[in-house]
């Protein structure tokens, strides 16, 4: 693994003002998405990671101006940098380092300024969700922010496959994460009063949001009989199993990257795999909190790509397939 001054140096980056902007956000997604990090730096060329770095620190930082506080405030706050970015993009220039880095970045790939204009586009949608009637409704939200989102990072990887096989490649592999995302996460949605499960999902197994925040965290009354409410454990195998199937389609994006990029994709879907199999074993304590992947399981995971990266790098160019593996596999 390049240094970082090596790594910057490799993607054309001398300016000493933008290597400080490039650094910073090197630092913040370090800090907040370190098992994301650690696998952008020992996975992919040095010459794509302040970029994918760049682009990942954008979409955290918008997500963060609107993901907590009074629906008003976040409104008010996606409005405001709806305008900076805007004002951004069109003169070239701007005051925050993580906008600056973001224009340099968009200066050596011209498509990611579309996919910034979607991502903000479709925000409004994680402002104003607070939960799904129906699973038409969570699928307008896939394809309105997590897919947008996820498209700020995957246009980067992209090796010039046709573009409706690779959007739909990576809409799989978003679909599947956020569906598991919101499955692991939704003691901490209950307590905030979100749900990201479609209540048409809940009725299919004789559930309601009432049923799941009288046991969670969020509920501050006496405790329900027996714990989890009867159907909830069919609830998250059925989750699961939609989840695992949706990751096993994902490994059809590994051969539309980059032939250099295929060890973090794999990565990237091995983890989410890992993190499914908690998930699955937690069961109906999900509605305690979130489960975490095994960490000896994903450093193997991490350790397995890292070996095949080397390779690919000291083979050189290379043109061929990949063949995918069991999601989750350790």
């Amino acid at each position: 693994m390049a240094t970082w001054p090596k790594t910057l140096d490799r993607a054309g980056i001398t300016d000493p003002s933008l290597r400080r902007d490039y650094s910073e956000q090197r630092r913040l997604v370090a800090r907040y998405a370190r098992a994301e990090y650690t696998a952008v730096r020992l996975l992919l060329p040095a010459e794509f990671v302040p970029d994918v770095i760049a682009a990942t620190a954008f979409m955290h930082h918008s997500d963060n101006l609107i993901d907590q506080g009074p629906a008003d405030e976040r409104i008010a706050a996606l409005a405001d940098w709806e305008g900076r970015v805007h004002a951004a993009l069109k003169s070239g220039e701007a005051g925050e380092p993580v906008l600056r880095a973001l224009l340099d970045t968009i200066s050596r790939h011209p498509r990611l300024r579309q996919y910034v204009e979607d991502f903000l586009a479709g925000a409004p949608l994680e402002v104003q969700a607070q939960g799904f009637a129906s699973e038409s409704d969570f699928q307008h939200y896939i394809d309105g922010y997590s897919l947008p989102a996820f498209m700020l990072i995957a246009c980067l990887l992209d090796a010039g496959a046709p573009a409706d096989a690779y959007l739909a490649g990576c809409r799989s592999f978003i679909e599947a994460s956020q569906r598991l995302d919101f499955l692991n996460d939704l003691a901490e949605d209950l307590g905030n009063g979100r749900l990201g499960i479609p209540e048409e999902l809940l009725a299919r197994h004789g559930l309601t949001r009432t049923d799941l925040t009288r046991t969670g965290p969020a509920h501050t009354g006496p405790a329900r009989k027996g714990g989890a409410p009867e159907g909830f454990r069919g609830l998250v195998g059925d989750q699961a199993r939609q989840i695992r199937t949706g990751l096993t389609a994902s490994y059809g994006l590994v051969d539309l990257v980059h032939a250099r990029s295929r060890p973090f994709v794999r990565a990237l879907i091995g983890i989410q795999g890992l993190t499914l199999r908690a998930v699955a074993r937690k069961g109906t304590a999900l509605l305690d909190g979130s489960a975490r992947p095994d960490v000896a399981a994903a450093l193997r995971l991490l350790g397995r790509e890292y070996v095949a990266a080397r390779r690919r790098r000291d083979a050189g160019p290379a043109v061929g397939g990949t063949s995918p593996g069991a999601v989750g596999r350790s």
